[in-house]
């Protein structure tokens, strides 16, 4: 039998559609109220600690955390629901979405109930501000690579080494870091390796600004200078790092917000070729086609990661074509408006901010070719 590479999908059910329609109108109101304007990539670029809290306020944040840990009891479709339309119309949400993305579940799956208790609730309700340590210098997405280490002391761990490409380590609070409990194993490369919880305010943790192409600050180097950690906090058991840090991709490569990065400046171009501002091209259709294809085929996760099931596969998939599907929209509409331009401020702003975020689309999360090798893996092709 062949193996399937898509989970089944589903129908949306009414009550997903009420919720979906409930944050739609909740966000309109924002909008004309001058709270955010709309923008393009703004799970990595926009930050607004307020917005994320007022989330938190309305039960949409931590929904897939049970009460007794401070979330919603709620599931992963409905997740996905709320946090495709906040990327629909670009709303701030870069503050929550590594903590109520990825760390949450990871708490819930290999945190101890300390642990659980100590961020739970402030992710729930946009406390506390989390980051990822996985990338490093010269390891690209190689991650058996890793060369932080952690080497055990009275009481806990001295951890040593760099992290590269840390999505908002200067605005956030703490992070997961993968580091090497054990020697690097040549025949084991995955084994030795273990997550810990830094705290990023440590005095032994230092942040450097890595600018992006335009001069903005999204990314980071994070050097850790022997800093402690309490055995406390280390995640999971000590050597599983590799299998804890795999299932946790999944998280991080399904959601909409490998589709939606450049949704709005695809709904402005749109509304502009509507208006007469662009010529008519049948590109917008092909694109608009190939979204809808990636919101079934993401939401279609959701419903894996909702039953238990492994999802890391399809998420690589999910990953691969809709980073590249946002690069693509963001090259349509450039060409577009080389061929008919009308005075569009709005879309211009979006444009720019798309073209200078373009070239991390494919690279963040894993580039294109070790997806492409994770995919034929699952296909039993290699």
């Amino acid at each position: 039998m062949a193996t399937r590479l898509v989970p089944p999908g589903v129908r949306e059910l009414p009550a997903l559609t009420d919720l979906r329609l409930e944050v739609r109108a909740f966000l309109a109101e924002q909008v004309r109220a001058g709270v955010f304007v709309p923008h393009v990539d703004t799970w990595l670029t926009r930050w607004d600690r307020e917005f994320t809290r007022e989330l938190g306020r309305r039960g949409w944040l931590g929904m897939v955390i049970p009460t007794e840990y401070g979330g919603q009891g709620r599931t992963y479709l409905e997740r996905f629901v709320v946090t495709e339309e906040l990327l629909v119309v670009g709303a701030p949400v870069a503050a929550h979405w590594i903590a109520e993305r990825q760390i949450g579940p990871s708490l819930l799956r290999y945190g101890t109930e300390e642990q659980k208790r100590a961020f739970l609730p402030r992710i729930s309700s946009g406390h506390v501000v989390f980051g990822i340590g996985m990338s490093e210098p010269d390891s690209g997405s190689d991650l058996a690579s890793v060369r932080t280490r952690a080497e055990k002391v009275d009481g806990g761990w001295r951890v040593t080494g760099t992290k590269v490409w840390t999505s908002g380590a200067h605005e956030a609070d703490a992070f997961f870091a993968l580091c090497r409990t054990a020697p690097l194993d040549p025949e084991h490369r995955h084994a030795g390796l273990s997550q810990v919880i830094v705290d990023l305010h440590d005095p032994d943790v230092h942040i450097r600004p890595i600018l992006s192409m335009g001069g903005d600050h999204h990314f980071n180097e994070v050097h850790l200078d022997g800093v402690f950690i309490p055995d406390d906090r280390v995640l999971g058991e000590v050597g599983d790092g590799w299998r804890q840090v795999s299932s946790e991709l999944a998280y991080e490569r399904s959601g909409p917000e490998r589709v939606l990065s450049t949704f709005q400046l695809l709904a402005t171009a749109a509304q502009a070729m509507g208006d007469g501002g662009l010529p008519t091209d049948a590109g917008l259709g092909r694109n608009v086609a190939r979204v809808a294809g990636l919101h079934h085929l993401s939401f279609s996760v959701s419903t894996a990661l909702e039953a238990h099931e492994p999802a890391d596969v399809p998420a690589a998939l999910v990953k691969l074509l809709g980073t590249t599907t946002e690069g693509d929209i963001a090259d349509f509409v450039d060409l577009l408006t080389a061929t008919g331009w009308v005075e569009d401020e709005e879309l211009y702003t979006l444009l720019h901010a798309a073209i200078l975020q373009r070239p991390g689309f494919t690279l963040r999360g894993g580039t294109n070719e070790i997806l492409r090798g994770v995919v034929a893996r699952g296909l039993g092709m290699r």
